[in-house]
């Protein structure tokens, strides 16, 4: 399945169908989806280049990179927003059982919330099934014992991480790298939350048409502003690295 993956600034991208990414995430390991301003931190962080680079395939989440991306070659490639995966993988009707997932969450309030939304589609899910993640470091690695504990003894099929962008990478490639290729391992950051209303709700024609950041900004501009700090920065690193790995140094 070569063709169906494109490196862009060292990270693995999948670029096929949605269908075919459904059936690879049976397969386990560190999934990312990772939005533009967590593109842009490639630069800043040495453990979160690390992190994307070694995950098990990125989604193409962003549409700017995707824009970005065919402007510098040419190349159109699909994009699967991380929203669109939850819904379809929560569609197709599998991971509902008891014991099947787990998820880490951002606060107990979101944990609450998601978990009765969870429950409402029919998951098997009680308050022992999620985890309310501790503050973790804003740059280096992360490494959590009492998660690796929770998740070794429980051993879900899959593993959602509901964290920011930047901090969920860094947890998941720690936790992938001690427990092996499965669980599946899947960071979708805030996408659970539009869902079950924690976060503004975004209808399926805008997530398709990539306006949900337009959304987004509408329900909270400041919150979304600071969020997508940065972002300008992603078009001189496509420009310069496009698949290779971004190096810190090159970029002054």
């Amino acid at each position: 399945m070569r063709d169906n993956f494109r490196k862009i600034l060292g990270v693995r991208f999948y670029i096929s169908d949605l269908d075919g990414l459904l059936e690879l995430m049976d397969a386990g390991g560190l999934i990312v989806v990772p939005s533009a301003p967590v593109m842009v931190r490639l630069a800043d962080d040495p453990a979160h280049r690390e992190a994307l680079e070694n995950a098990d395939l990125a989604v193409t989440d962003s549409g700017y990179m995707v824009l970005l991306w065919l402007l510098r070659t040419g190349e159109r490639v699909r994009r699967i927003s991380g929203l669109r995966l939850l819904r379809a993988l929560f569609g197709r009707g599998g991971f509902r059982a008891r014991g099947e997932t787990f998820w880490v969450m951002p606060s107990a309030e979101d944990s609450e919330a998601n978990l009765a939304w969870l429950r409402g589609q029919g998951f098997d899910v009680s308050t022992g099934d999620a985890y309310v993640a501790p503050l973790y470091p804003v740059a280096g690695p992360i490494s959590d014992d009492r998660l690796l504990e929770l998740l070794d003894s429980r051993r879900p099929r899959l593993v959602v991480i509901a964290l920011s962008g930047g901090v969920q990478e860094r947890l998941g490639w720690g936790l992938r790298r001690r427990l092996g290729g499965a669980p599946t391992i899947l960071c979708t950051g805030g996408a659970i939350a539009f869902l079950s209303g924690r976060q503004a709700r975004i209808p399926v024609w805008a997530d398709r048409l990539a306006l949900g950041w337009l959304l987004r900004f509408i329900a909270s501009p400041r919150s979304f502003a600071a969020k997508v700090k940065g972002i300008q920065r992603l078009a001189p690193m496509i420009w310069k690295f496009g698949s290779r790995s971004v190096s810190s140094g090159e970029l002054r």
